[in-house]
């Protein structure tokens, strides 16, 4: 008479992966961006000698070794969001924390470096900049490219949504 339907086995959350990942290529170049500007602020305007965080081997220059790190990084963050979509519960909590965390050992890292107090801040508020950047764009990504299914049979969804039937011609 009662007994309770066993859970299902399809998806618990739909993820549109296009749009996921063309929103993290366009947050992998906003990253980037804001790398080229920050070094462009500290090195070139303000005239600080930057301390080097830990950058991939790319070149000779800082504002390409910067701006491809931070590329990579906002991609990996993307990554990260789509496998946490696909297995946790709340992935945004479980991605902001794990985002957040990362960029706080980011700006620590040149805060607890060697070189002048003004290059080591400056470099700690450049990476502040990027994380903070690819926590809200990869954040907001992945609530619009994911949708909760609830539990129960499971179908795909229409790919042109809810049709609502025309009114009672009468």
């Amino acid at each position: 008479m009662g007994t309770p339907e066993p859970p299902s086995s399809g998806p618990n959350r739909l993820v549109n992966v296009r749009a996921l990942w063309a929103g993290g290529a366009a947050s992998a170049v906003v990253a980037a961006l804001v790398a080229v500007v920050g070094v462009l602020i500290c090195e070139g305007v303000l005239d600080l000698d930057m301390a080097p965080p830990p950058l991939l081997p790319i070149g000779r220059s800082l504002y390409v070794q910067y701006a491809v790190t931070s590329a990579v990084l906002a991609l990996a963050a993307t990554g990260l969001a789509h496998v946490l979509a696909l297995t946790t519960p709340r992935p945004d909590s479980f991605f902001s924390w794990i985002v957040g965390l990362a960029t706080i050992v980011g700006v620590a890292i040149p805060l607890a470096g060697t070189g002048s107090w003004a290059g080591r801040l400056a470099t700690a508020v450049v990476d502040l900049a990027i994380g903070l950047c690819i926590l809200t764009l990869v954040r907001s990504l992945l609530a619009r490219t994911t949708q909760r299914v609830l539990p129960g049979p499971w179908r795909a969804p229409d790919p042109y949504g809810p049709i609502t039937p025309p009114p009672d011609a009468r």
